[in-house]
């Protein structure tokens, strides 16, 4: 055996498939028997929504036909307005869809290309050697031994996969804050037909989607897509009304939350149907990130390596953790490269940053009249638009990129964007072409001879509109940039230097069939 991935929800199966395109069939071990149907988180939000096109996934999560289409409204930071209109390219995409709506697609998508995924089956612990990892599983059927290559934990924030390989969790734990969801009905008269606002009397609206400060605390309420209004609550330092760690949580509670944040009484109902509805209490919050996301043979993806107090980053980020690894994977069991040490290199810094941009948030939301005055302060930069598109940059993770040497291409390092390219055989988007998860040459030259070993290479012209003087570009399977060239007659030296650093040697191989 291969690859074994301990945990089967969205970036254990994201990796899953990642390794399939590769040619490697892993095997994905979930201890619940069924899918969780909490929707843990309610969508993606940034660059990952491009990364999932780019896997034929889009039409499927978001039951609309591609491409994504970029957020040119507005977008919120720590409860502040950003004004997208002010930037010729919004980095921001939205993608609305609940947790359990991601696993079931994603799941599909593992099914249609092999991977063997084993529900019911708790892994308990591992042994490493220098040549494998045996991992003991408690099944269906009792307790079994798998002997595999390499083992990845997605296995969430209490990753026994991380604490068997003895791999720290450094971090900070915040209690001041308590935040509360809930699925509810809101009365119906509340409600602007134009603009979607909750018109809440004696407060004023609440826009759709965009979280406000109050002196107590935030709110937010968000019309879901075919499903029940969720609101949101964060309090500090609240009385204590209830015991965390016995009383369950219940709509009074969030009732008596929405009212003491707002300063007025809120008449929520309880959702209708039959559910799965939200109802939930978090007590503080983590900011942790992994001392090592590789130790030997075991890896970390995903929540098992990174948590962030401010919700929503971690899947968006988990997401990208596995598109990074499973090529990289890929490649060393099929002995073409190794780029393993790569993985962490470039992963963990995004993670850091994140941590940033986590912590900047909760300050920024926090209670008090010195941070109403930075708040203040920092509305008015939000009016420009450098300062819009550098932190837009930030919360989309538009502005990572990975280690490239000092003289490299600027492109080299960033995912490539999403060009119109004509070809021979018709347009077609670069997100379409980069499915198979293979390295890829796109040549716009015009000179029909470049060439790299094992490396597919397309031909065409670059939609004008586009404005880009890029002349080549080498692909990595996780489309990001490896090469670049704004050359009429590129350096094949350098092209074949790169493609060989990167890839190895690669092997003919049978692509599964993508989407």
């Amino acid at each position: 055996m291969d690859v074994v991935i301990v945990g089967g929800g969205p970036n254990g199966l994201m990796l899953a498939c990642e390794l399939a395109l590769g040619g490697v069939r892993p095997i994905v071990l979930e201890r619940l028997r069924e899918p969780s149907t909490e929707p843990r988180s309610n969508g993606l939000v940034g660059q990952v929504v491009r990364m999932v096109d780019r896997r034929g996934l889009f039409e499927r999560l978001s039951g609309q036909p591609g491409p994504p289409r970029p957020n040119n409204s507005y977008f919120m930071f720590a409860a502040m307005p950003l004004n997208l209109a002010l930037l010729p390219d919004s980095p921001i995409y939205n993608l609305p869809v609940p947790e359990p709506a991601t696993v079931r697609v994603l799941e599909e998508r593992a099914n249609e290309l092999g991977v063997d995924i084993r529900r019911g089956h708790e892994f308990t612990g591992l042994v490493q050697t220098d040549d494998a990892v045996t991992l003991t599983v408690n099944g269906p059927e009792g307790t079994y031994e798998l002997r595999t290559s390499y083992v990845v934990g997605a296995d969430s924030a209490h990753s026994p996969v991380r604490k068997a390989a003895g791999i720290g969790f450094p971090g900070v734990t915040y209690d001041r804050t308590t935040t509360r969801t809930a699925h509810v009905t809101v009365p119906a008269e509340w409600l602007d037909p134009t603009t979607g606002a909750l018109n809440v009397p004696g407060h004023g609206p609440v826009r759709p989607f965009l979280p406000i400060r109050t002196a107590h605390g935030g709110f937010s309420y968000a019309p879901l897509p075919g499903r029940p209004p969720l609101v949101a609550t964060t309090e500090w330092d609240e009385p204590d009304s209830v015991d965390p760690r016995t009383d369950p949580m219940s709509l009074d509670e969030m009732r008596a939350s929405v009212s003491r944040v707002l300063g007025v009484d809120v008449p929520l109902a309880p959702p209708p149907g039959p559910g799965p509805h939200v109802l939930r209490r978090l007590n503080g919050g983590n900011t942790r990130v992994a001392e090592r996301y590789r130790d030997g043979r075991v890896f970390l993806v995903g929540d098992a390596a990174h948590v962030f107090a401010a919700g929503g980053t971690g899947l968006n980020l988990g997401l990208q953790d596995a598109i990074n690894l499973g090529w990289k994977l890929a490649a060393a069991i099929n002995g073409t490269a190794d780029v393993l040490d790569t993985y962490e290199a470039e992963r963990r810094p995004v993670a850091e940053r994140t941590i940033t941009y986590s912590q900047a948030q909760a300050a920024l939301l926090a209670p008090g009249d010195d941070v109403t005055g930075l708040r203040e302060l920092f509305g008015e930069l939000l009016t420009q638009p450098a300062v819009v598109q550098a932190v837009a940059d930030l919360v989309a993770g538009a502005d990572v990129r990975y280690p490239a040497d000092a003289d490299a291409h600027p492109l080299t390092g960033l995912p490539a964007r999403d060009l119109d390219l004509h070809t021979p055989d018709g347009t077609v988007r670069l997100a379409e072409l980069v499915r198979t998860a293979r390295p890829l040459l796109i040549d716009l030259t015009g000179n029909d001879d470049l060439h790299a070993r094992g490396v597919e290479v397309i031909r065409a012209k670059a939609d004008a509109r586009t404005g880009t003087d890029v002349t080549a570009l080498l692909l990595r399977p996780d489309s990001y940039v490896a090469w670049a060239s704004n050359d009429a007659h590129p350096n094949q030296d350098d092209l074949r230097h790169t493609a060989t650093q990167w890839f190895g040697n690669p092997k003919p191989t049978t692509n599964p069939t993508t989407t």
